[in-house]
């Protein structure tokens, strides 16, 4: 696995924003006989860290760079009201020396692009609020655990 640097800045809003490196896993795992023996898509994104996100959204521009593929569409519920939203097929997220798959939802290109709760809490990280950061989860010390309750 890369080590991927814990790029994090604080806006003037006091958001946290982070650097993920997205590699599309069809690609990483070989399911995707399009590409055989290329090398797999990725791409580098900053992602604001939303806890009330479920999961990874990012823009369609990056869902094309990366080449994924649509899955469904779902009915969802955001700040704005009730839509449909595409689904798409995993990318492995690596952030601070840890990594793990996750589907993608699509935001609008207007909207930045999300990391949620399910990434944080399967890569054993989280919010500090106070500092503006996100870090290993401090109950675990520097360890990677997964929580199996």
């Amino acid at each position: 696995m890369v080590a991927t640097e814990p790029i994090q800045r604080e806006t003037q809003m006091g958001r946290v924003i982070v650097k993920l490196k997205l590699t599309n896993s069809a690609d990483l795992h070989g399911r995707d006989s399009s590409v055989a023996g290329a090398r797999p898509r990725t791409a580098q994104v900053e992602a604001l860290v939303d806890t009330g996100a479920t999961t990874l959204c990012l823009k369609p521009s990056v869902i094309r760079e990366l080449g994924i593929r649509l899955l469904r569409e779902v009915p969802s519920q955001t700040a704005a009201g009730s839509r449909v939203t595409r689904v798409y097929s995993p990318v492995q997220i690596e952030l601070m020396d840890r990594s793990g798959d996750f589907n993608v939802m699509e935001v609008d290109e207007s909207a930045p692009n999300l990391l949620g709760q399910l990434p944080l809490e399967l890569l054993d990280l989280v919010v500090d609020s106070r500092g503006q950061r996100v870090t290993p989860n401090p109950d675990h010390g520097n360890q990677w655990v997964l929580e199996m309750l």
